[in-house]
């Protein structure tokens, strides 16, 4: 065993396992703590929400089942309106964050401290999902209706007026010899013609 100067032995270092595992639990157990309180502090935030909707909620027809409403607990607390968007409170635990899953990724559709100016976008959110529903259910409802009616006859295609047949002249009797006339006339004078000059041509002596 080293001695010192003055002839005095040091107490050699003792480490303990079972101390050191005390140690990490109790500094565990304060971590926790801390999580514990941040999380019931973002919770209780949710709720306040959740209860200046609570009327909004209410008047949303029953049949239309695409939202939620509640509140997931969790590492982060979530006050879910339906599948795709929730609000969730900031890294400062006192701003509100409307968050809405989208095809392009996460979107912040508000970002705010003020619990009504929330509480008012969430409720034109939830009439305008609302409003879509109907539309849809509607357009539903339409083609099914005109899928199901019985097909009408085509409308027949207007008839076009036929112009009024122009009469036929009839040649009658007269009218026919006229022509004839004429033409017997100048065969008669072809005829007296050719006599003529025949005669003229050899002359009887």
């Amino acid at each position: 065993m080293p001695r010192t100067r003055d002839n005095v032995v040091p107490h050699a270092k003792v480490r303990s396992l079972r101390e050191a595992i005390r140690k990490v639990k109790f500094a565990e157990v304060e971590r926790t703590d801390v999580v514990v309180e941040l999380q019931e502090s973002e919770r209780a935030r949710l709720e306040l929400l959740a209860e200046e909707l609570q009327d909004v909620f209410k008047e949303v027809p029953e049949d239309d089942d695409q939202f939620s409403f509640q509140i997931v607990p969790g590492n982060l607390p979530r006050l879910w309106i339906d599948i795709t968007s929730h609000v969730a409170m900031g890294r400062d635990k006192r701003t509100y964050r409307f968050l809405k899953d989208t095809r392009l990724g996460r979107t912040v559709i508000l970002e705010t401290t003020e619990l009504d100016d929330m509480a008012d976008c969430i409720t034109e959110y939830i009439a305008e999902r609302v409003l879509e529903r109907e539309r849809a259910v509607e357009g539903d409802w339409l083609n099914k209706r005109l899928k199901e009616a019985p097909r009408t006859t085509q409308p027949e295609a207007a008839v076009q007026p036929q112009p009024a047949a122009q009469p036929v002249s009839v040649p009658t009797v007269r009218g026919l010899w006229g022509p004839f006339a004429a033409f017997a006339i100048g065969i008669l004078v072809g005829v007296a013609a050719l006599v003529g000059y025949a005669w003229f041509a050899n002359p009887l002596n």
